[in-house]
């Protein structure tokens, strides 16, 4: 087992693979097969895994983009996030490395508070996104001279709507 490097493999042709690391099977499923269904000009891969470090596999392709996913329903789930953080190069963190918290839309029910897994993202200066696969929201958000922005607010099908950026 090994830290992942960006540029340990080298590019496949059209093709993009995505890491999903999360500590719940049918929610990163969920996840993988809603980005499956969406036309893309490339083939899109998407491998999942629990967590880091993945087993040494010379087979493995390259690792172009690691999204770590929150359960915001689930302390577990971002303790996990945060020891699998250790076993990426840092080097991955320069646009390759994104978080996405899920159950955003039931912040009653929520274990953790948005503002923890919005202070991991800085930290690593890597972008959040927030979404519940119920209402088929995305909302992403990053860190600017004034606070945090919404960037943008992708809205399939079902949606309900967005939050408002913070600050200005």
């Amino acid at each position: 087992m090994s830290v992942l490097r960006p540029l340990d493999k080298q590019p496949g042709l059209n093709t993009a693979t995505i890491l999903l690391v999360g500590t719940e099977d049918a929610l990163l499923q969920q996840l993988a097969d809603a980005m499956l269904k969406e036309d893309c000009a490339s083939e899109l891969k998407i491998h999942l895994a629990r967590s880091l470090p993945l087993p040494s596999d010379v087979n493995r392709p390259r690792i172009d983009l690691i999204m770590f996913v929150v359960n915001l329903h689930s302390k577990y789930s971002l303790q996990n996030v945060e020891e699998s953080l250790r076993h990426v190069d840092a080097t991955f963190f320069l646009g390759k490395v994104g978080f996405l918290a899920m159950g955003a839309g039931q912040e009653s029910h929520c274990s953790i508070h948005r503002n923890t897994v919005t202070k991991l993202a800085n930290t690593y200066r890597s972008p959040l996104f927030f979404c519940d696969l119920e209402v088929r929201t995305l909302i992403a958000w990053v860190q600017g001279k004034g606070g945090q922005h919404t960037v943008g607010c992708v809205e399939k099908r079902e949606a309900v709507g967005c939050a408002q950026a913070r600050g200005s």
